[in-house]
């Protein structure tokens, strides 16, 4: 393992950002959400930008695993089935764009998604309520596939899917245990494509993934132990300021 793991030539503070990421993508999973913005800029600014999906997939595998064996009972299956046409349909639709464009290319497409998951962020802070909008199969369908190119494009699907589940003005457990199953079998559902068509999972950024998982596991239990003691508002300008810097730092 170790062999495998300096082939990726990281530097330490490279390694410190990875391991970094990892906590995060375990604390994003069981309750501290808008920190998991942060983690698609840094590990693209690392090892580029469909590399670094495919390294961050099985990350979030893991952790998803930690957040329905939590939060299981609380499902609404009903919105996970209304949503996986579309969501598929999106999913296929990033899997064709990001096998068409150069690394570079890829890379601004995964700030611009970033960036308009931050601006829906921000509307959903100022507006304060989601009761406006529709509830109809057109809402879900359209949510389903930009939820699905935007997970393919750059794992950064949660502020569009926050939206629609909160829509459904699903009680707190319910929406977290909804989300938690919909997106551990749309990140399932991912892995082939980035095995055989993109090949950005293999052997070697598996290990590295699962040399990560400790980190994921405190980051999980920090999650559910730090989210009550945060101040909300400061939390959320930091993680918004923040990932939008690493955002823009993307395009250049």
């Amino acid at each position: 393992m170790i062999s495998i793991l300096e082939s990726f030539n990281l530097n330490p503070d490279q390694w410190f950002w990875v391991i970094l990421c990892a906590l995060f993508v375990g604390m994003a999973k069981t309750g501290v959400a808008g920190v998991g913005m942060l983690i698609v800029p840094i590990l693209a600014a690392i090892f580029g930008g469909k590399s670094s999906a495919g390294i961050l997939l099985p990350m979030l595998s893991m952790a998803d695993v930690f957040a329905v064996s939590y939060y299981h009972r609380h499902a609404e299956w009903k919105y996970v089935l209304k949503l996986m046409p579309s969501t598929v349909a999106g999913v296929l639709a990033g899997l064709f764009i990001g096998n068409v464009v150069n690394d570079q290319q890829f890379k601004h497409l995964m700030a611009a998604i970033i960036l308009v998951g931050l601006f829906i962020m921000i509307w959903r802070e100022r507006k304060k309520s989601v009761e406006a909008i529709p509830h109809n199969w057109l809402f879900s369908s359209i949510a389903g596939l930009l939820g699905g190119f935007s997970t393919m494009i750059g794992n950064a699907a949660g502020p569009v899917m926050s939206i629609y589940f909160l829509s459904m003005m699903l009680p707190k457990n319910s929406f977290i245990g909804t989300g938690a199953w919909f997106f551990l079998i749309i990140n399932l559902f991912k892995i082939p494509f980035h095995i055989t068509v993109w090949k950005t999972i293999d052997l070697n950024t598996f290990t590295l993934d699962l040399a990560m998982f400790p980190a994921i596991m405190i980051g999980a239990f920090l999650g559910f132990k730090l989210v009550k003691y945060i101040p909300e508002k400061p939390y959320r300008i930091f993680i918004i300021a923040s990932t939008a810097l690493a955002a823009i730092k993307l395009f250049f």
